[in-house]
């Protein structure tokens, strides 16, 4: 029996969309041909200096005694943000803050951090403090941004975080397959693994 679609025709559907859709995120993601898989995953680490991991950790645990993480713009300022500059400091890669693409009605919208050398890095924010529908926008935001890039990359790599909690997925562009860590990395407990791990997949 062929299922019902889930997106409707002729209507247009932003990134957003995705995040707040109740459906589960393998029924989502099978709307554009992608399997999902959930699983440990090897990914690429590059050795950091521990000074400037070290410092970027003690400035995080000075100021969140401070602040109210309760909303979105908190959590991105004070927890996302100062890792993705860290990161720029570190690789030198190009970076895209609200990045808008247009890949069709159903693929478009702004991706939160886009950053590229000869490889490609996603980072959203999951809204609401979400992790789980997080994910099913991340991968779907890597889905268009495999039918938009110029890239030969084989493999496409993205993070979701709320901030404090982050979850790493990547799209095997010929497989059409996305898998989802099953690990999750906490800052600043876990910064000096979730700094080599985002190093490794901007520098290979």
């Amino acid at each position: 029996m062929t299922k019902a679609s889930i997106l409707e025709p002729g209507k247009s559907y932003s990134f957003r969309n995705y995040f707040e859709m109740a459906y589960e995120p393998e029924d989502i993601l099978a709307e554009f041909g992608v399997s999902l898989q959930r699983s440990t995953l090897n990914l690429p680490r590059a050795e950091a200096e521990d000074g400037q991991i070290g410092e970027l950790k003690s400035s995080l645990q000075r100021r969140l005694p401070y602040v109210s993480l309760t909303s979105e713009a908190a959590r991105r300022e004070i927890l996302i943000a100062p890792v993705v500059l860290a990161l720029l400091d570190y690789t030198q890669a190009q970076l895209r803050i609200e990045y808008s693409i247009n890949v069709s009605e159903q693929l478009k919208g702004a991706l939160d951090y886009y950053l590229h050398t000869d490889r490609s890095l996603l980072i959203i924010e999951a809204k609401n403090a979400d992790l789980s529908r997080g994910f099913t926008q991340l991968a779907v935001e890597l889905i268009a941004l495999d039918r938009w890039t110029t890239s030969t990359e084989l493999i496409l790599y993205g993070a979701v975080s709320t901030g404090d909690v982050w979850q790493f997925g990547r799209l095997h562009r010929e497989q059409r397959q996305i898998e989802q860590d099953l690990n999750l990395y906490r800052v600043p407990a876990d910064l000096e693994d979730l700094f080599q791990i985002l190093v490794g997949l901007l520098t290979g």
